[in-house]
């Protein structure tokens, strides 16, 4: 049986990461501080994994998850664009410190192999599209710095070091269990349930910015490519479906799977937040062999579904 830890595992990725595994029969450990993630994300499982509640940052606690294990998944971090901006040095010590703190302990555990949650915050604001991984980086928030250099610590142990492993660039994903209620929460969410509860959401900006929204499926699967692949060699690609969609779009779309049919509030755009992004997933074909599986109209529906299903138990 092939042993997982899921860094991060009670988060959003993470939980629909460790369910998947669980469901192909893995042995999985799932290491999570609680700081973001949630012990009700893992209901329907948490019987079935060994649960460590700590840090990546604390170097016993890491080394401890990582003995005897095949793949890493490494979710942990904490991912937001504006939380980095307020609080730039608590965002560091977690997503490039306790990085290190993981790669060391994977190194010295002999893990086969370290898949990576990367972000396509990386790009910057380079007006070129779609996004490819040989195009510079020019991260626009100590968020998007500290996640790219998390790939430059990837490629570096894979050269020195021998750890077999690869980067995820996700580019704005979605689904069930995302949290609408965080300080920092990601947009789909927020629209959702503000929508189920007959109010308007606020939209940043004009709504004209637009995004490759990516459902969570193909990001699991993408994972999962990422462990079985041939060695990657330390590499670092885009997940994402290929599209692009405004905000603007985005809003008529859960307006259209929830029935409502409302006025959006427009405020100032947020600091740090790139115009446009779009993925090119060429490399990710060749590399890992992923190509998505639900596209965005069919993921959208089905996490309408989902928050519908939650708000129906309220």
């Amino acid at each position: 049986m092939k042993k997982a830890l899921v860094t991060g595992g009670a988060g959003f990725i993470g939980s629909h990461l460790a369910a998947a595994l669980l469901d192909r029969g893995w042995d999985v450990t799932v290491l999570d501080n609680l700081s973001t993630g949630k012990l009700e994300n893992m209901d329907g499982f948490r019987d079935r994994i060994r649960f460590v509640e700590g840090s990546i940052t604390d170097a016993d606690t890491v080394r401890d998850c990582c003995d005897g294990v095949d793949v890493v998944f490494h979710q942990a971090a904490l991912a937001s664009v504006p939380r980095s901006i307020d609080d730039p040095f608590t965002s560091n010590l977690h997503n490039i410190d306790g990085t290190l703190q993981l790669l060391l302990a994977a190194r010295d555990a002999g893990v086969k192999r370290l898949v990576y949650a990367a972000s396509s915050s990386a790009y910057g604001d380079s007006p070129s599209l779609p996004k490819r991984e040989d195009m510079p980086n020019a991260p626009m928030s100590p968020y998007a710095v500290q996640k790219h250099v998390g790939e430059l610590y990837l490629k570096v142990f894979a050269d020195l070091y021998g750890l077999s492993s690869v980067g995820l660039r996700y580019f704005n994903v979605f689904g069930p269990r995302q949290d609408p209620k965080s300080q920092y929460a990601a947009v789909v969410p927020i629209f959702i349930t503000k929508l189920l509860a007959g109010e308007a959401p606020t939209i940043n900006g004009d709504g004209s910015y637009s995004r490759d929204f990516t459902y969570i499926d193909n990001v699991v699967h993408a994972n999962m490519c990422a462990a079985e692949a041939p060695d990657p060699g330390g590499v670092t690609v885009n997940v994402a479906c290929g599209g692009r969609y405004t905000l603007n779009e985005l809003f008529e779309a859960i307006q259209d799977c929830t029935g409502t049919n409302l006025e959006a509030i427009h405020g100032p755009a947020r600091a740090g937040d790139v115009p446009h992004s779009q993925a090119d997933i060429g490399l990710a074909r060749k590399v890992i062999g992923y190509e998505p599986k639900i596209d965005f109209a069919d993921g959208m529906a089905r996490t309408v579904a989902w928050y519908k299903e939650q708000s129906a138990r309220v």
